[in-house]
């Protein structure tokens, strides 16, 4: 009898958006997010996709706030995989002012995550006009600052997580990258959907439209998905039927069902049991880096690797 096929579980804990008046259980603190990731983790998750922010609860890509996180989580003995990211968000210190009344998340910022010693990193090789809060953000990725961050992470021994939102993003800027050898089988993929209404060029969530991206993907690739709000849980059930992996957590979506506030563990937790309702596994962090070709070959081991 063959064994039961693997999911890999990600907490996103905070993102780079939402606020804690949006939702009281937000982690936004070093000391917060570690402890977060830490129940996550004993609840099943096996990798931990983490935004920094400021003491005031601004977004930061400062290589000294991950490190701290970073930390925090490894001293309190979990083992889970670290990823940090490089869009940053869309306050604090990742947006400047452009002329005309319009922002962009600021390049120097975003590339800081790099710095801070995880074993993977989102790797945004796309261009985007976002809308929030009033603001019109400019999220500006031509294919010579993907490249950048792509040969950035290759040097420093970190394996990247491709954030998509079109199939345009998988044919045109990842294709790209990765044909030019900025990454080594399989190239984990992760599809982010519905968050169309703020992220131009963005697709609806839809099992057909997830279909549809799922089918651009090159060949080596594994996939999970980013259903943001209202589509998470669907999203990540029809991401594990098409032979994917699952995403949840405050960053993409804050609530548990209407009207009623989530936790980062509660999301973790149904995940989990729909994963065991669909006779899978979870996937322990030891079996997701042997699933994602971590650690990266070929280069220095990364101070968060596991020894």
């Amino acid at each position: 009898m063959s064994s039961k096929r693997k999911v890999i579980v990600t907490i996103a804990p905070t993102g780079g958006m939402a606020h804690k008046s949006q939702n009281p259980h937000l982690p936004t603190q070093p000391d917060e997010i570690a402890a977060d990731v830490l129940r996550c983790w004993n609840a099943g998750a096996s990798v931990a996709a983490i935004h920094a922010r400021r003491p005031d609860d601004g977004a930061t890509c400062s290589a000294d706030v991950y490190r701290d996180i970073n930390s925090r989580i490894r001293n309190a003995g979990c083992d889970i995989v670290i990823n940090n990211s490089t869009g940053g968000g869309v306050h604090g210190d990742m947006v400047k002012p452009l002329a005309g009344d319009r922002w962009e998340i600021a390049w120097e910022e975003r590339i800081k995550g790099m710095d801070a010693g995880a074993e993977m990193c989102t790797l945004d090789a796309t261009t985007l006009n976002l809308s929030f809060e009033g603001k019109q953000i400019l999220m500006d990725t031509p294919i010579t600052r993907g490249r950048e961050l792509a040969a950035g992470m290759k040097a420093r021994g970190i394996k990247p997580e491709w954030e998509v939102f079109s199939p345009t993003h998988i044919l045109q800027d990842t294709a790209t990258l990765i044909e030019e050898g900025h990454d080594d089988e399989p190239y984990f993929i992760n599809l982010v959907m519905n968050v169309h209404r703020n992220f131009q060029n963005a697709m609806p969530y839809s099992p057909r439209f997830l279909q549809m991206m799922v089918d651009t993907l090159p060949r080596g690739s594994i996939f999970g998905v980013s259903g943001i709000g209202t589509s998470q849980l669907e999203a990540n059930v029809a991401a594990l039927l098409l032979g994917g992996h699952a995403r949840v957590g405050l960053e993409d979506n804050l609530y548990f069902r209407h009207g009623e506030l989530a936790t980062n563990v509660q999301l973790t937790e149904r995940i989990v049991r729909v994963i065991h309702e669909l006779d899978m596994e979870v996937a322990t962090p030891a079996e997701a880096r042997q699933m994602m070709g971590l650690p990266r070959r070929g280069g220095p081991r990364p101070e968060f690797a596991p020894r």
